[in-house]
């Protein structure tokens, strides 16, 4: 846990519980210091760092002295902000490396009064984890999608039932194993603690998204700077995720081609005139454009940079309606779409999103619970999956001290059992029956990622007959 540099504030640690999410990024490494307040619910910003990243491509680790360098830059400014001396975060993980799939699992329950428990549904998902899969891959979360008791499907609680036989229905993330650790390895490089990895999108959905979009369906989509992650919700249940590479990045290096300038200026003009759906333009203006070394400067029109950009993130909205499209969910989001992350601070971006995809859209910036501190702040959408995260990991130690509680209540309740199994000599009256075959889905996202090169050599096309229209 973090530990408080300033004697003075130690007396507050007791109510305030602590947590740390880190956001390692493409374009950008956050790392953000967060409480809840115990008096008032408040989920009060204590301290915020930022840095350019280097050292990612596409959400993998390519560099990790980089990395390594720009967690350490971070955490020092979100330590020197807060006053808390920071040894433990809840990091974030993207990349079109990840990859989900469907299973089963099946247990029965032997206690003698037939009530499930808690620790009969943690065991039911560890039982789930036992899939085939390749052994360059690893499975970072295990989320069950409803119970069934006895045959009785569409249970979503099985606590406190009656039933012999649990089985589950369970949405599998996996990741590559060698850019989990490569990750985690610049994390300990950094000299912190991984209290927990989380894939970036459902941090972004704990920020920003409320029971409410949860419920009726509601898709989230985070587009970055390396890559744009998806999690579709309904009824409050997470029912598809889906990663892809194509994202800001490749927004910027259109506009880096298109105008003949730098990288950096390419960002800079991306961000500061930046317009990605023509007809929302309503006053076009002249942009001058900084020249390569001592070069005149030339001028273009705002229309004319839209045209640059819009193919581009019309091609990502385009992607992501397909990928939607094939979840089987795309007629079933009753409120719309969500887009987050710092791609979608171009202008007209939610318009084109709405105009591609034919559903409601809105920008989601972290949102659904009150915050204290350092609010205005983090009240952007390149925050979401920080604030996330944080989120995370304070109901990580919630739920740890929940478990702690079962656990011991378990403890005693066994105690009581063997006793009495021993006074009346009999044995449990049900076996555990044969395991049945495991079910597989086909993965969701390797259909969009194999046209990925098709679709951008269509996206340079459309931007090299522009060009020779000049």
């Amino acid at each position: 846990m973090p530990e408080f540099k300033d004697s003075t504030l130690a007396n507050i640690k007791e109510k305030q519980n602590i947590t740390v999410g880190l956001d390692i990024g493409t374009s950008k490494i956050c790392a953000l210091v967060a409480s809840i307040d115990e008096d008032t619910k408040n989920l009060k910003i204590l301290g915020i760092g930022i840095a350019e990243s280097e050292g990612l491509n596409r959400g993998v680790v390519v560099n990790i002295e980089k990395t390594t360098k720009a967690i350490r830059s971070v955490i020092e400014q979100a330590e020197q902000q807060s006053g808390v001396k920071i040894s433990e975060v809840t990091i974030g993980i993207a990349g079109d490396h990840i990859e989900s799939i469907l299973s089963r699992g099946i247990i029965t329950i032997s206690n003698p009064t037939n009530e499930i428990s808690q620790s009969d549904v943690d065991r039911l998902l560890d039982e789930s984890r036992k899939i085939n899969i390749s052994a360059d891959r690893r499975i970072l979360h295990v989320i069950p999608q409803d119970f069934i008791i006895d045959g009785q499907d569409g249970i979503v609680d099985p606590v406190g039932m009656s039933g012999i036989r649990l089985e589950s229905n369970v949405h599998i993330i996996t990741g590559l194993s060698t850019a989990i650790q490569n990750i985690t390895r610049c994390v300990d490089r950094a000299g912190l603690t991984i209290k927990k990895l989380v894939l970036e999108p459902l941090a972004s959905a704990q920020a920003i998204l409320s029971d409410e979009e949860k419920e009726v369906g509601v898709a989230l989509v985070d587009i970055g700077g390396g890559t744009t992650d998806i999690a579709i919700f309904r009824d409050n249940i997470i029912r598809h995720t889906s990663v892809f590479g194509i994202a800001g990045n490749q927004v910027t290096t259109d506009l880096q081609q298109g105008l003949g300038i730098t990288l950096n200026n390419a960002e800079k003009v991306k961000k500061e005139y930046g317009h990605t759906y023509q007809p929302s333009i309503r006053h076009d203006e002249i942009i001058m454009i900084p020249g390569i070394q001592g070069r005149k400067p030339h001028e273009i029109s705002k229309n004319l940079l839209c045209q640059i950009l819009q193919p581009r993130m019309q091609e990502i909205f385009e992607i992501i309606k397909s990928e939607i499209q094939y979840s089987g969910y795309l007629n079933k989001l009753g409120a719309g779409i969500v887009i987050t992350g710092g791609t979608t601070l171009l202008r007209g971006t939610d318009e084109l999103a709405q105009d591609v995809m034919g559903l409601p859209v809105r920008i989601g910036i972290p949102s659904g619970i009150t915050y204290a501190g350092l609010a205005p702040e983090i009240e952007n959408p390149i925050y979401s999956t920080a604030v996330g995260l944080a989120l995370f990991g304070i109901n990580e130690n919630n739920s740890n001290t929940i478990k702690e509680e079962q656990t011991q209540n378990s403890q005693k309740y066994e105690q009581k059992d063997i006793q009495k199994d021993d006074l009346n000599k009999k044995e449990a009256p049900y076996k555990l029956p044969p395991e049945p075959p495991t079910y597989k889905s086909p993965k969701f996202d390797t259909h969009v990622i194999n046209k990925e090169e098709q679709k951008q050599n269509k996206t340079l096309n459309k931007i090299k007959d522009f060009l020779k229209q000049l």
